[in-house]
């Protein structure tokens, strides 16, 4: 116990007062797994360091006895509660207090870092001299905060800048990118990387000696904060965030840059005033309420399944883009994977694919060979008898998988899941004849496998809580988010994403561009056109969708995927709708008078809101968050909007069923209000 400290306990920090004089603080926050910078945690670091700042110690370490990390960020859910009090200007003023009477200390203060080091956690370290860091490979440091709508506002949007210079502090706090120890200490960000075990030791040592930043480091960090340095690249930085982000639909990166423009260069109290002012305004705004919302959908979908999946063996059949690239993932993530087809030729395409998805992914080149070898090519099939779990992913074609189901199971372990890849077959059509129904299940991962977060858990009348349960947990494992839904047609993100996705080839059919459908609905927030993602997924594919929910959702299929011509398929045949080369769609030119019609952002939007509340009706999944995560994962819906369910929230029912009667009247009952719509889940209040 430090002195001064006396008959004094604190909830969740431990004092200690070294032989050597230096004082280390401990952060072990009360019944949780890991630290978060909660008001009551913050309220006793600042009641210790009033007093530390009566009598200081010869120095203070700052740590965690945590074994997951430092710490992981301000309490979002105490944010959210502030939020709604209209009390998050006290909130701010109070941590960014706090750690300024930190800085102020006037003896040596270190903090040590490992683990996870995110949001106000590494504002508390920046508050310090010194900051030394655990090189052990779980060690991330950053600052996230825009990629919830604001930014830090606990003063590291004030000090990073300072600290490092403007151009690597902006693009931490920009991208929401983290760094390693080592990364960390090549800006300046961390004075010394430690071996986990010395990692006190190595902070006391800190506290003791100091250091002097390199030259390079401390002259960038002024010239790059200068007046005239940040006119000349604050529109750069501008720029660059605006490939990624629009002004009106993610204000906070443009809101950090034109805090740190007029106030970089000023004393630290008048830039914490003015940060703390900006991210006051941005907290109260719908796209900060929504990506903090978007956060805990994702907390929910990792809490979905169990610690351990008991799967280690995963067997693939189908060596296609997407079983071959489902196959690669897993193997990436640690599971011995064994993947199958007819003929090797079909294997070998895929195995290329995996070794520069390794390449890619492994920085570490001694360890590719590694990973490389828990993916085995198994053309006769040996590694069903050993798998945990087993992932059909052959044609759409219910026969076909029927017959494949019944040449597999009698050589599957009695534990083992069975799994269907299936994008739109309901799931009554393909449990005939299986002989554990329990152990079915639909596992639906969207394309490209190695950048959608999103898999959908398929399940059905007969199939088992528990085998649910694994398929989260190998999910999470996975590094997706998986979303159970029932095995209907088309599932839930095809389901909603159908109908969108016909109106625009229904559209360019009518001779509206396609460049022209696509800008409208990126400009509403998709990450990219309809008609660019008609030649992405391939034409082919979205036809065989067609033929499974045209008929389940009484919708035409227009000429353009009604036939598909067998070398213009898209993207992969470099012909489409559009033209591709090097991977990207060459649009052509839209005459400079063209008018789009006004409505077409309506007609392209309201036919994926129409159907996202028909699912939710119809129990496609258990609730409304749940849709929303599975729409915003599985097809990139807006973030900034909250999801579907959200954006209808959001809008008005009324104001959204009235434009849904307009476009009827002129465009046909396709448009009419699908069922649902009345559904009290649809007019709660806006969080």
């Amino acid at each position: 116990m430090l002195s001064g400290f006396d008959g004094l306990r604190f909830n969740h920090w431990h004092t200690e007062l070294r032989e050597d004089g230096v004082a280390v603080l401990s952060l072990d926050r009360k019944d949780s797994p890991v630290n978060a910078m909660s008001q009551d945690v913050l309220l006793e670091l600042g009641d210790i360091i009033e007093r530390l700042a009566i009598d200081p110690p010869k120095g203070v370490v700052v740590r965690s006895t945590k074994a997951a990390g430092f710490i992981a960020g301000a309490d979002l859910k105490e944010f959210q509660e502030f939020d709604r009090r209209g009390t998050v200007n006290d909130a701010i003023r109070r941590g960014q207090s706090v750690y300024q009477k930190l800085a102020e200390l006037p003896c040596p203060t270190v903090a040590a870092i490992h683990g996870h080091c995110l949001g106000g956690g590494t504002e508390l370290a920046l508050a310090c001299r010194y900051r030394v860091a655990s090189n052990d490979p779980s060690t991330r440091i950053g600052l996230p905060e825009t990629q919830l709508g604001i930014f830090p506002g606990w003063g590291g949007s004030s000090r990073l800048p300072q600290l490092v210079g403007a151009p690597a502090a902006m693009d931490m706090m920009l991208t929401g990118r983290t760094l390693s120890a080592s990364a960390a200490r090549a800006i300046g960000l961390v004075d010394k990387v430690a071996a986990p075990a010395v990692l006190l030791d190595a902070a006391v040592a800190l506290v003791q000696t100091g250091v002097t930043r390199p030259f390079k480091q401390r002259a960038t960090a002024w010239a790059t904060n200068t007046f005239l340095a940040r006119k000349i690249l604050a529109p750069q930085m501008a720029k660059q965030v605006a490939r990624k982000a629009k002004k009106d639909q993610y204000p906070a990166p443009y809101a950090l840059i034109s805090t740190w423009v007029r106030t970089g260069g000023s004393p630290i109290q008048k830039r914490l005033d003015a940060e703390r002012r900006a991210v006051v305004k941005l907290a109260s705004s719908p796209t900060a309420r929504n990506l903090i919302r978007i956060f805990f959908l994702t907390e929910r979908l990792k809490g979905l399944g169990g610690k351990d999946s008991g799967i280690k063996h995963v067997h693939v059949v189908g060596a296609g883009v997407m079983g071959g690239d489902i196959a690669a993932w897993a193997a990436y993530k640690g599971f011995t994977v064994t993947l199958q087809d007819r003929e090797q030729r079909f294997i070998d395409p895929a195995m290329t694919r995996a070794q520069a998805l390794f390449d890619k992914k492994v920085r570490d080149e001694s360890k590719r060979p590694e990973v490389a070898a828990r993916l085995k090519a198994d053309l006769a099939g040996d590694g069903v008898a050993q798998a945990d779990l087993v992932i059909e992913a052959i044609i759409e074609n219910p026969e076909a998988k029927r017959e494949l189901y019944q040449t597999l199971e009698p050589k599957m372990k009695a534990d083992a899941l069975l799994t269907t890849n299936t994008s739109s077959i309901p799931l009554v059509e393909l449990r005939d004849h299986i002989q554990r129904p329990a152990q079915f299940a639909g596992l639906h991962y969207f394309n490209p496998v190695a950048q959608m977060p999103l898999v959908e858990i398929i399940h059905h009348d007969g199939m088992a809580a528990e085998t649910e349960k694994r398929l989260a947990a190998f999910c999470k494992a996975l590094g997706k988010f998986p979303v159970p839904v029932a095995g209907t047609p088309g599932f839930l993100v095809n389901r909603v994403l159908f109908p969108y996705m016909l109106e625009a080839a229904t559209a360019y059919a009518e001779g509206i561009p396609g460049p022209v459908i696509d800008k409208a609905a990126v400009k509403f927030g998709m990450p990219m056109g309809p008609i660019e993602l008609l030649d992405t997924v391939g034409l082919d594919v979205a036809a065989g969708v067609g033929k499974e929910l045209a008929p389940f959702l009484g919708l035409q299929i227009p000429a353009a995927l009604a036939t598909v011509e067998p070398n213009k398929r898209g993207k992969k045949d470099g012909q489409g709708i559009y033209k591709w080369e090097n991977g990207r769609a060459v649009k052509p030119e839209v005459a400079k008078d063209y008018q789009a019609p006004s409505d077409l952002e309506d007609r392209l939007i309201l036919p994926l809101l129409n159907e996202a509340v028909a699912c939710l009706h119809d129990g496609v999944v258990a609730d409304a968050d749940l849709l929303d995560a599975g729409v915003i994962f599985g097809t990139g819906f807006a973030p900034f909007r909250g999801g579907p369910i959200q954006h209808i929230r959001a809008t008005g029912v009324d104001v959204l069923v009235e434009k849904l009667k307009t476009l009827q009247a002129r465009h046909g009952d396709r448009f009419a209000p699908r069922p649902g719509w009345d559904m009290p889940e649809l007019r709660e209040p806006v969080a």
